[in-house]
């Protein structure tokens, strides 16, 4: 198993339990991959290193396997967004809706008027911008989305495809629960202890600081490897494009901002949130607190990749790196980076059983795994 997170994990304790040995390398100093979670020194407080990770699911199976491993906590994502030198709730609810224009519409109300507000000269959108405007019209598209964005992805609204907009809901009631998803919570003693224990098993052997080379797959009957699909081809065809994530750590006496998420919409503020952590563990007390704020930009060698761009220049590298990577044999990519998608938590476990599954599935009938158990 190349890296340590989630996929690497869950992959090998199904192989494990089903009597594989495995090995599991990681070059950081720590499992857990960017969901690592640890105490902060100075406050006490649970920080999610590498920004905050909120699970959510409707998969039962997975959301039961997880508690297997660590209980998690009931948790409600209620994001907050300060605009033009006002605080307003996400995602954009009739609360929002109401506070923003100064009214008190009933759903059905805001309804119309939100339709009233859209352009509807726009049919079929193209892109992030024009998404928007045919979806909450000019005024909400500005305060909420336009900023945000482009500090997000460090480009024009208008160079982002209209898909990344649809996964942005607007609720004609008082709903602030960020997700929909049925189970919704954290791990009590954070990501690293739940990771931490499902490796712990006597046919899982863990190395950290250490670095994997293709030409170490000769010495494994098979490797599973959640790393950057152009990393493993020494990046010879050129490098995926990534946004990564720089983190400015303070701390504050008391309780910084009384929420866990604040986002920024305005382009004024250079940061797109700051988070404030000891919220992400509302069962604990903590006098004082660490938060971060967070910056994007553009993913450079060195960097940690956080989201991959998957624009045209980065599909068109991606689709020659797959072809490459179906050449070869004795070698799976998974995960967020091997499969080069932004994934949540509980999709990349649920690919995680299903390849595991195909992997015990071809080892028992003799026949090769492929690549990919899910395509990128």
């Amino acid at each position: 198993m190349v890296g340590a997170g989630l996929s690497g994990a869950v992959i090998g304790r199904k192989l494990a339990e089903a009597g594989h040995s495995v090995i599991v390398v990681d070059e950081r100093a720590h499992i857990a991959g960017n969901c690592f979670t640890e105490r902060d020194q100075d406050t006490g407080v649970l920080v999610h290193v590498y920004g905050p990770h909120i699970f959510h699911t409707d998969d039962e199976e997975v959301w039961t396997y997880v508690n297997q491993f660590e209980r998690f906590l009931p948790y409600v994502n209620r994001v907050k967004t300060t605009s033009r030198g006002q605080v307003y709730l996400l995602p954009i609810n009739l609360h929002t809706i109401n506070q923003f224009f100064g009214k008190t519409l009933r759903p059905d109300e805001a309804r119309s008027f939100i339709a009233s507000l859209s352009d509807a000269s726009i049919d079929e959108p193209r892109t992030f911008e024009e998404q928007a405007l045919k979806f909450v019209g000019r005024d909400l598209y500005e305060a909420f989305f336009k900023g945000y964005t482009v500090k997000q992805w460090g480009c024009d609204p208008n160079d982002l495809p209209a898909s990344i907009l649809k996964r942005l809901p607007v609720r004609f009631n008082y709903d602030d629960n960020y997700f929909f998803h049925r189970f919704q919570g954290m791990p009590e003693n954070g990501y690293t202890k739940m990771v931490e224990k499902i490796l712990e098993h006597d046919r899982i052997e863990v190395r950290l600081n250490q670095k994997f080379n293709r030409s170490d797959s000769s010495s494994y009957d098979h490797v599973f490897y959640s790393g950057p699909l152009d990393g493993y081809f020494d990046y010879e065809l050129g490098r995926l494009g990534y946004r990564t994530l720089d983190f400015e750590k303070f701390y504050s006496d008391g309780d910084f901002q009384g929420c866990a998420v604040m986002n920024y919409g305005d382009l004024s503020v250079p940061y797109t949130r700051i988070t404030e952590h000891k919220h992400f563990s509302p069962w604990e007390s903590h006098e004082k607190s660490v938060c971060y704020r967070e910056f994007s930009r553009s993913c450079e060698e060195g960097d940690i990749p956080y989201y991959p761009i998957r624009l045209t220049e980065e599909k068109e590298l991606l689709t020659r790196y797959v072809e490459r990577a179906r050449k070869e044999s004795g070698v799976t990519f998974v995960g967020r980076l091997g499969t080069y998608r932004y994934l949540d938590m509980d999709v990349t476990i649920r690919e995680a059983f299903d390849t595991a599954k195909l992997f015990l599935e071809a080892t028992s009938s003799g026949s090769e795994m492929r690549p990919f158990a899910v395509e990128p």
